[in-house]
């Protein structure tokens, strides 16, 4: 709808109404000249009107095709959309080809799987065939300095576990994939984190829920957040499970322990005892078969005991999980064929880590195996600070002493070894070598030095040992600090796990047991809304993002960094299938 002005202009002469009329078409205004007689206004005024209904007519049955036009494209739209892009991404690839003059016809070059080269040629003869082209299409491998892209085979199942790892960094052409481990030690991770079967169980109740329904939600326009909650539905199980055996260990269920394995070790000295104090309670039968016994619950050694315990639970998950890493190195190496780094890089790894952390690791299991009441932190602080001191009560195994000085000087000798041979090598390979080729290019030229080639001259001037030099200190200190930040780094497991489990104790004891310890239904029904809102938003979706995430860390940092490079690029290939969901 335009709207406009009705005026009435007076004017005498018509010198005067050549002017208005002028200034009026200037400014795009419609003038009707307007008699003095009533008769003849009236009649101008049916013509207007006729001629203004006329126009209305045209336009509302212009109106009526329009829409009937469209109703009749919509069904086809999404349709002749996908055609176009297709139409166009077969274009973009054309024009991505070369076109041979001579042979008069089109070379393309690209990558594609091992795997494919059987299906990549019967489609092309089936395409030549199809086409009735007179000229058979050539399909041959090329020789390529050029570093292949990287893809692996995934399904719906592995498909969440590679874009973590791939959120990282896409790995390098023939290089070990996190993934594969990943599967199970990120899932297990976050689990230690939020160890509650009752939690877990709801986890499982919302992943069972995403998988029963992935035919009509893969098939929905969803939103960010359940976008990704849908693309890692079996993470969330696999965590949902993890969490569940990690509960059962820890007992908890909502932070309440329960006697699901038999009875507990412990019973009432007395025939009343208050579950607050341990010295109500003596130790009457074998310790508890599986998890933590629920006496602990309650008691003045719980937070002690459960510190301690999940404490040196993650020094050891962190210790072995980072010897994993180191080990994957040395099949890198092996497969690439990389004897350096096997002899200067994973093996004096090894035994510095292990000389110091492995060592750790060793007395936390004979102080759990013995009982013993020795002081580990005195031990690995006296260690260092007085090797050849009496350890005293402090000792766990006959000639402890002598193997600590033994494990001390292996970390002192395992830097240099890391840092010093391994350029010095480099050096002197690339300087045979390239004596190798001066010397037969000298002795076909008749020691011309100016006939040495510049591919050889090249290569000489490739190798810079001071980078080199530099490079390999920086990655022997990026270790060896490492190994002390990443050991600690793993006490985010025993930390996590024991906010979740005293977060989780704070709600059930101050608002579900407080609220139901009234009389009044009202306040009751409160307590347990505030509650269930508090587990649900609080526990389960905020604690399950927090341990989520420092589980990526400590896979992207603590364990990747020993072995992963993740510098190469992703294989992309042209495909129909992608276009639908492209939005570019």
């Amino acid at each position: 709808m335009v709207e406009k002005t009705v005026f009435v202009v007076f004017f005498s002469g018509d010198q005067a109404k050549a002017k208005i009329l002028k200034i009026c078409g200037s400014f795009g205004a419609s003038c009707y000249p307007v008699p003095e007689e009533m008769v003849k206004q009236r009649q101008i005024f049916r013509e207007v009107s006729g001629r203004l209904a006329d126009l209305e007519a045209t336009l509302d049955a212009g109106i009526q095709h329009r829409n009937k036009a469209l109703e009749s494209v919509g069904s086809q739209l999404r349709r002749w959309t996908i055609m176009v892009k297709k139409e166009k991404a077969v274009y973009d690839t054309l024009n991505m080809l070369n076109f041979d003059v001579t042979k008069k016809c089109l070379v393309g070059e690209g990558w594609c799987p091992i795997f494919a080269k059987s299906q990549i040629k019967d489609v092309l003869q089936r395409a030549t065939l199809h086409s009735n082209s007179q000229v058979g299409i050539i399909f041959h491998e090329m020789d390529t300095i050029d570093s292949p892209p990287t893809y692996f085979q995934t399904d719906k199942f592995t498909n969440a576990f590679q874009e973590i790892v791939d959120a990282y960094g896409i790995a390098r052409y023939e290089e070990a994939n996190p993934a594969v481990y990943s599967v199970i030690t990120f899932p297990f991770l976050f689990a230690v984190m939020f160890g509650d079967w009752g939690h877990g169980i709801c986890l499982l109740l919302g992943a069972c829920v995403l998988i029963l329904r992935e035919k009509k939600l893969s098939s929905q326009k969803l939103g960010s957040f359940m976008e990704m909650a849908f693309g890692g539905r079996y993470v969330i199980l696999l965590m949902a499970l993890f969490s569940i055996y990690c509960g059962l260990i820890y007992n908890e269920f909502f932070s309440v322990p329960f006697h699901i394995f038999g009875k507990s070790a412990y019973e009432c000295r007395e025939k009343t005892c208050s579950d607050a104090h341990t010295a109500g309670l003596i130790k009457v039968r074998d310790p508890y078969p599986f998890g933590v016994d629920p006496s602990w619950r309650g008691s003045r050694s719980e937070l002690p005991f459960l510190n301690s315990l999940k404490m040196k639970m993650s020094i050891l998950m962190g210790v072995t999980q980072m010897n994993l890493g180191i080990v994957l190195s040395y099949f890198d190496a092996k497969f690439h064929g990389n004897a350096l780094d096997i002899r200067y890089q994973f093996i004096p790894q090894m035994i510095f880590l292990n000389s110091l952390f492995g060592y750790l690791a060793l007395l936390i299991l004979i102080k759990w195996c013995t009982g013993s009441q020795a002081d580990l932190y005195h031990v690995m602080i006296y260690m260092f600070l007085d090797p050849s001191g009496n350890l005293g009560e402090n000792q766990l195994f006959w000639g402890q002493k002598e193997l600590q000085i033994l494990l001390l000087l292996m970390a002192i000798v395992a830097v240099p070894w890391m840092l010093f041979p391994k350029p010095f090598i480099l050096k002197k390979l690339h300087k045979e070598r390239f004596q190798g080729h001066t010397y037969r290019f000298l002795g076909t030229s008749e020691m011309d030095p100016d006939s040495e080639p510049d591919s050889a001259r090249s290569r000489h001037d490739d190798f810079n040992f001071s980078e080199v030099f530099v490079h390999q200190m920086i990655h022997s200190i990026e270790f060896v600090l490492g190994a002390v930040s990443n050991t600690a780094s793993y006490l985010r497991l025993w930390a996590l796990s024991l906010a979740h489990s005293e977060l989780s104790t704070v709600f059930y004891e101050k608002l579900l047991v407080l609220a139901w310890g009234y009389d009044n239904l009202v306040v009751k029904l409160v307590g347990l809304v505030i509650f269930s809102f508090a587990t649900a938003f609080i526990l389960l979706g905020m604690e399950s993002l927090s341990a989520f995430l420092h589980a990526l860390r400590l896979h992207w940092v603590e364990f990747m960094n020993k072995f992963y490079h993740g510098d190469g690029y992703k294989f992309r290939p042209f495909s129909f299938a992608l276009l639908a969901d492209d939005e570019d």
